[in-house]
């Protein structure tokens, strides 16, 4: 008699955005996907497919001018999806159907949208489906004022929808048809501010929208996370747009208008952390523009969002531990409250994980004769679901495809997830090594 095998959480997970990502590569190879009626390879159709349920963005066709209607449909639903997780959308069904949601399915949740504790996280769930719909039905209704003059009202409101999703999920996948993403409406102060509204909300994560829902603009009541996150959300937002006006004023911007200067800054800083859209030619940048943007590329988003990244609050957990080290304290505190151990050394294991899946990939990528550059900003780009390109993804050699396309898979999942998930859990050893110390540093 056969024995049962039994996922745990991590693997579950992982699991299932696998398979969310070979059903949508069978779908994306039907010769009705395509505009020309002609299917696709099966590799460039999963590559799509990850890029898609990883809200990632990086494409090796021109989503409008290469996919049918039905094509861009499941484009736009892998997107949505692989951006809640599909838990969460599964969570959903069980919802509407008044079923029971069993502690495994809660288990995973927990990995998904982010929570901090298996109590209330079913609750959580539903305020991040709320969340998701009135940003997206909000986004969607404003972009209409500038897709609908432009391309008639059914082609507008399908523009409309589309772009809402891909931008509040972090996709970057867009419809203009241009293949160089946003650059032709560069000066179009609304469609670019909502398409900011939306990246950033998404970016926030769950949690962060939890307390806001919560506690309302009393931020002292607010979950130590959700106070690192969103002050250093700010922080990087800021500074990240006033470091590319300075910087690109006399390169990428150059000879633009100091308003339109200061549009493309804010888009470049908010673009940077995970969402693909580009306003600008990445190839165009200064030295120094593209290493910040190789920077806010490796923070992303916050965690149990729609983005990647090594997540913001890992990246502040690393500051904030460094300045505590540098200062020779024994606490790493933050808003009056104390950072445990276990954080600290998840924050840095995880960081460690996704820094050298990043280099590997890089270093496959320079094997197949991209250069160091470009490669390290694809790779880069790819383990942090970013989707913003040098002009190299359409090119790839089928080697790279492959390396691609499992760091957005590591990247949107969790490369520490990834890991867990394909390594035997070994329990605690009851006699313990009698520790020695080693130089550091």
């Amino acid at each position: 008699m056969s024995r049962r095998i039994r996922l745990n959480a991590v693997q579950t997970l992982t699991l299932s955005f696998a398979l969310l990502i070979f059903a949508g590569g069978l779908l994306l190879t039907l010769p009705f996907a395509a505009q020309d009626g002609h299917s696709i390879p099966f590799l460039d159709a999963l590559f799509t497919a990850a890029s898609a349920s990883c809200v990632t963005g990086l494409s090796l066709y021109d989503t409008a001018s290469q996919f049918s209607p039905f094509g861009q449909a499941v484009i736009l639903l892998l997107i949505q999806i692989g951006g809640l997780g599909f838990m969460t959308v599964s969570i959903l069904v069980s919802l509407l159907l008044r079923r029971r949601v069993s502690l495994h399915r809660r288990a995973v949740l927990m990995d998904t949208v982010g929570a901090l504790q298996l109590g209330g996280v079913v609750r959580l769930t539903r305020r991040a489906l709320l969340v998701t719909g009135i940003c997206e039905g909000m986004g969607a209704l404003l972009l209409t004022v500038w897709f609908c003059p432009r391309y008639g009202l059914a082609k507008g409101l399908w523009m409309s929808v589309f772009h809402a999703i891909s931008a509040y999920c972090n996709a970057g996948f867009d419809l203009l048809g241009t293949g160089t993403s946003l650059t032709t409406a560069a000066g179009e102060p609304l469609l670019n501010m909502v398409l900011m509204a939306l990246i950033i909300c998404g970016g926030l994560g769950f949690l962060v929208w939890d307390d806001l829902l919560t506690h309302g603009r009393q931020f002292r009541r607010w979950r130590l996370h959700s106070k690192i996150v969103a002050s250093f959300t700010l922080a990087i937002f800021v500074g990240g747009a006033i470091a590319f006006y300075v910087l690109e004023g006399n390169h990428a911007f150059a000879n633009l208008p100091a308003p339109q200067k200061a549009l493309m800054a804010a888009f470049q800083s908010v673009t940077a952390r995970t969402a693909g859209f580009s306003t600008v030619d990445q190839a165009a940048l200064s030295q120094s523009g593209t290493l910040l943007m190789l920077i806010l590329m490796f923070i992303g988003a916050g965690s149990g969002s729609t983005g990647g990244g090594a997540k913001v609050n890992t990246f502040a957990v690393l500051l904030l531990s460094s300045i505590a080290r540098v200062r020779r304290q024994e606490d790493v505190n933050a808003f009056q409250r104390r950072l445990d151990g276990e954080t600290i050394h998840k924050a840095y294991s995880s960081v460690s994980l996704y820094l050298m899946a990043c280099l590997a990939g890089c270093m496959v990528l320079c094997l197949q004769g991209i250069s160091l550059d470009d490669a390290l900003f694809e790779a880069v780009s790819a383990i942090g679901t970013v989707g913003l390109s040098r002009g190299v993804t359409a090119s790839l050699p089928e080697l790279s495809k492959w390396a691609v396309l499992l760091m957005m898979f590591a990247g949107r999942v969790g490369s520490m997830s990834v890991a867990m998930a394909v390594t035997r859990e070994r329990p605690q050893p009851k006699r313990r090594n009698v520790p020695e110390k080693i130089l550091i540093g």
